[in-house]
């Protein structure tokens, strides 16, 4: 164990700890860009310097390991103007459209300017043109708002795996880019979202949700995923009754399947849900036309036409075709009526679970 003093607060952590988490753990609170606990350390945004006494420099604190006998301020008037210039270098290329831009009340860079009363940048010059038009149906790339984080390159590669997009150029010139500068369908990607879900500001947002709106009006209604039997959890953004959007959950005790991480699926195939063609109420057929029922009515008219099947062909005669979309306790449910209520072992499934 390393003894640290942070902020007067005398500390004990473990040797190889962060000088991050030593700090978060003295309940200092660390502003960061480029560090996400689930990717690997990058230490290139700086905006997590800490002075340490004895040392000339600040120190990044993401990637920097804790010694013994360290004394750290968090809060200086060193780190706190070079976080002021920071926030204007980042301000002198960045697009500034927080009045129309669909990541208010989840953008790191303005919460930050707010937190340090950085209105604008000092730093004047001509601004890269980088935003583009991409026609996929589900992330909408504006890199004219990109900080260079890199956060959603490295969950690209370490989280989803695809490697669809890296850093081109080098400098003021520098950008997101997938392979030759090309469009996302072109490339490797999967149109998960992995790089929407780390992205601290809106420089990637999804097309679907776009205009339906903003952090702070949704209500978020914690669930598990429909379409397959692996059981992620997500969370449901709901404003005047309406599913208007599906963001990640990544605290692994209520998401300990995925940690935030979905499929295109989960991320963008919420539309269904209010969609007109879904049937609300069962439905009967009688002299080929389909009308409304209760429920009672139609358990009662599965389970006699079920029951006239089996007395005259027998219980092998019948089959059932179960679903990934429903959860693994309703399909135990499922194929233990067909075993012991039907009486046979006819029982099948698109995931054969």
């Amino acid at each position: 164990m390393l003894k640290l003093t942070i902020n007067g607060q005398e500390i004990e952590v473990p040797k190889g700890t962060m000088l991050l988490s030593a700090c978060q753990q003295a309940g200092a609170d660390i502003p960061t860009f480029c560090y996400d606990p689930d990717l690997k350390l990058a230490g290139s945004c700086r905006m997590c310097v800490v002075e340490v006494e004895g040392r000339r420099n600040l120190l990044a604190s993401c990637v920097t390991p804790c010694e013994n006998n360290m004394v750290v301020s968090t809060e200086s008037d060193r780190t706190t103007e070079a976080r002021k210039v920071i926030l204007e270098l980042l301000l002198a290329r960045h697009k500034v459209e927080c009045m129309t831009c669909e990541k208010v009340g989840m953008c790191k860079l303005q919460d930050y300017c707010y937190r340090y009363g950085v209105k604008d940048s000092r730093f004047a010059g001509e601004k890269g043109h980088f935003a583009m038009e991409d026609p996929n149906p589900f992330i909408e790339r504006d890199y004219d708002k990109c900080i260079m984080c890199t956060r959603c390159v490295r969950a690209c590669e370490e989280i989803t795996g695809a490697q669809a997009i890296n850093v081109k150029e080098r400098g003021h010139h520098a950008k997101i880019s997938t392979i030759f500068d090309g469009k996302l369908a072109d490339s490797t990607c999967v149109f998960c979202g992995q790089c929407i879900m780390v992205c601290p500001v809106g420089a990637l947002t999804s097309k679907v949700s776009m205009g339906k709106g903003r952090s702070m009006e949704y209500d978020r209604v914690l669930t598990t995923c429909t379409y397959c039997g692996t059981g992620c959890t997500l969370e449901l953004n709901v404003k005047d009754d309406q599913v208007v959007g599906v963001t990640s959950n990544r605290d692994a005790t209520y998401s300990p399947v995925n940690k935030g991480a979905l499929c295109v699926k989960g991320r963008f195939g919420w539309d269904f849900i209010h969609s007109p063609e879904r049937l609300t109420t069962p439905l009967i057929k009688e002299n080929g036309q389909f009308r409304p029922a209760s429920w009672e009515e139609a358990m009662d008219f599965a389970a006699n036409k079920l029951k006239a099947i089996k007395e005259k062909d027998g219980p092998d005669s019948i089959a059932m075709f179960s679903s990934a979309r429903v959860t693994n306790e309703e399909n135990y449910l499922a194929q233990k009526m067909m075993r012991a209520a039907i009486g046979t072992n006819n029982v099948d499934h698109c995931a054969r679970l």
